[in-house]
């Protein structure tokens, strides 16, 4: 019995298989194993996309969640990893001003100003991370985030 027809009688998982470099490269066209997007435009694109979320920090307001909304809206239709990334850029932003709001009103309590720091420290560093991952061409997933455009 071959892979195909084991993992048809669900006795092997996809996840299971043994593939060489070289199987890997021919049935998917990916040089790396670690590698899901191999266009280099589209994992530029979808680096600006996790990137331009920092213009908050240079002072644009809300421009955590405006620069990955506009990159996503203009590219999401050319890439797929694109539309990936900027639906996961934009979810993680929107969850960290929720997160920061709350922070915000619990300032009253003296917690929220350490609490503030905090948001502001964690999501600096990770849109760093997905954007170093989406450069890669890997697919990235941000913790902490509440999934609101699917």
């Amino acid at each position: 019995m071959d892979e195909k027809e084991k993992m048809e009688m669900g006795e092997l998982s996809p996840l299971d298989r043994e593939i060489s470099p070289e199987k890997e490269k021919a049935e998917f066209g990916f040089e790396d194993s670690t590698m899901i997007e191999a266009n280099k435009d589209a994992r530029t694109w979808a680096t600006v996309c996790h990137l331009s979320a920092l213009s908050t920090f240079v002072g644009i307001p809300l421009g955590n969640i405006l620069g990955p909304l506009v990159v996503w809206l203009l590219k999401r239709n050319d890439h797929p990893f694109v539309d990936d990334q900027g639906k996961e850029a934009l979810n993680f932003q929107i969850s960290m001003t929720i997160y920061g709001i709350i922070a915000g009103i619990l300032v009253i309590l003296v917690v929220g100003i350490a609490l503030l720091a905090l948001v502001a420290i964690v999501d600096f560093i990770l849109v760093i991370v997905a954007s170093m991952k989406a450069n890669d061409g890997e697919l990235y997933r941000y913790p902490f985030t509440i999934r609101l455009i699917k």
